[in-house]
């Protein structure tokens, strides 16, 4: 398996947000799946990283499907939280240094992505 994603499992096995400033590269690009336009930068990724990681964090969160590639891999997952299912992906790019490079999300159905919106928006807000 690719070390970065072997280290992205590592952090959230751990739930663990102390290793992201290693696995993220300093210009990579997050794109959420609430949010039009694309957040630049460690910093940013770093923080909607930190924030997800607090709010689907939750015991029944497992990734169930796995595609890697050369330098890109789409992880499946799924939790319930509060009671509604969410289903999502993430969609992760790393550079030759196993630095994480680029980081989307895409959450359904639209009653998961409601579910996680506000609670996101609580977390970066705090």
């Amino acid at each position: 398996m690719a070390v970065a994603i072997e280290h992205w499992h590592a952090l959230m096995d751990a739930r663990d947000p102390g290793g992201l400033d290693d696995l993220i590269a300093e210009d990579c690009v997050f794109r959420s799946p609430a949010v039009h336009t694309p957040q630049i930068g460690k910093a940013i990724t770093i923080k909607y990283l930190t924030a997800a990681q607090k709010v689907l964090g939750v015991p029944s969160f497992r990734y169930v499907e796995e595609w890697v590639g050369p330098n890109s891999a789409v992880l499946e997952f799924e939790l319930d939280l509060d009671g509604i299912q969410v289903n999502g992906v993430d969609i992760i790019h790393w550079n030759d240094a196993d630095k994480i490079i680029s980081f989307r999300v895409m959450i359904r159905p639209v009653k998961g992505l409601q579910a996680v919106m506000p609670a996101m928006a609580a977390v970066l807000a705090s």
